[in-house]
């Protein structure tokens, strides 16, 4: 009888310890992604930085993002290859930078005239159906589109004055690739280098400028420190920007990380919203290191007249480039009939 007792006794303790057990198990390992953005570091901070500390802070130790800046992995043109290949897990970049290799390339980044505002963007993407074209061409070629957004529009910091269009002629500017070749009907001479190589480039002759932002960049990344001028007409009001992610890694993740990674995708946007919209009105008004210059509104219709002639080449390469086009022309018709302040006059 004292020995079944002892057995019973002995039997009842392991039997708590093995139910209670799973409740001191180690947590499972973060899932861990790398993500590149197409921006240096000091805009990085602005612009992609805010939704990664947003995932690490809010994620409770499930989920971490290792962020690297402008060409830290693979250089920028090549992060559309990186990311389907896996080499990194997410990217923040325009489908221009990035070569995409989809109908919907030349549109990220600045397509000419396309936009006036920031909230153009967002307005395009999910009131005018972008949002779907975008989603369903990269589930194309194996990618995750995850969202889009605006940024600041496409002016001109330089080391000569910008008084009239024919100024332009001979400038050699870094800028986005369909940027520069829309801006070469003026004659303006793209030059592609990697961005945080564009300063010194300014420094040593090798560029005469830049049309690849708006004034806030100019100051945050010191652009405007080896520049002299600025021109407040602009050939795009608004940067068209997306998040994308590898395909496995998304399909891979839990539904709940999922909802967190697009609330802070959409809270990214939030911030960048406000501190680009402040930014480009404060530093105009009150920044000291560029000197304003404008071209007369009647001399600068010779550039937006160009780019409805580009809109038809455009148009004419494919289904959903024209698509496309018909979208940004139908939004254009809204905003003009609409008036201030959704246009400039």
């Amino acid at each position: 009888m004292t020995t079944r007792r002892k057995f019973l006794t002995t039997a009842g303790v392991g039997a708590a310890a093995t139910l209670a057990s799973p409740a001191i198990v180690k947590a499972q390992a973060p899932i861990r992604w790398r993500m590149q953005t197409y921006a240096g570091g000091a805009l990085g901070e602005h612009v992609t930085k805010p939704m990664v500390d947003y995932v690490n802070s809010a994620a409770n130790g499930e989920m971490e993002i290792e962020l690297f800046y402008a060409d830290q992995i693979v250089p920028t043109g090549e992060l559309f290859q990186a990311l389907q290949r896996g080499t990194i897990d997410a990217v923040h970049s325009d489908d221009d930078s990035m070569a995409s290799p989809t109908p919907l390339r030349q549109f990220g980044g600045y397509f000419p005239f396309a936009t006036k505002h920031i909230l153009d963007v967002p307005v395009l993407f999910n009131q005018y159906g972008l949002a779907d074209i975008w989603r369903d061409e990269y589930a194309k070629v194996g990618v995750q589109w995850i969202s889009a957004a605006g940024q600041d529009p496409c002016n001109f910091n330089t080391k000569k004055e910008i008084k009239s269009v024919a100024d332009l002629d001979g400038l050699k500017l870094y800028t986005f690739p369909t940027a520069g070749r829309f801006l070469a009907k003026f004659g303006v001479v793209p030059v592609n280098i990697p961005y945080e190589d564009a300063e010194v480039a300014v420094q040593t002759g090798e560029l005469d400028g830049m049309s690849w932002s708006g004034i806030t960049e100019d100051y945050t990344v010191g652009w405007a420190n080896v520049t002299d001028y600025f021109l407040t007409n602009n050939i795009s009001g608004a940067w068209i920007g997306s998040w994308f992610v590898n395909q496995r890694q998304w399909n891979d993740l839990p539904d709940h990380l999922k909802q967190l990674v697009m609330a802070a995708t959409e809270a990214g946007h939030t911030y960048r919203n406000q501190w680009y919209w402040g930014g480009e009105a404060r530093l105009r008004a009150r920044g000291d290191k560029l000197e304003l210059r404008t071209v007369p509104a009647s001399e600068w219709a010779e550039v937006e007249n160009a780019a409805k002639d580009f809109w038809n080449e455009v148009a004419q390469e494919g289904e959903i480039e024209a698509k496309i086009v018909g979208i940004f022309r139908e939004y254009n018709e809204v905003i003009n009939q609409a008036g201030p302040p959704y246009t400039n006059g």
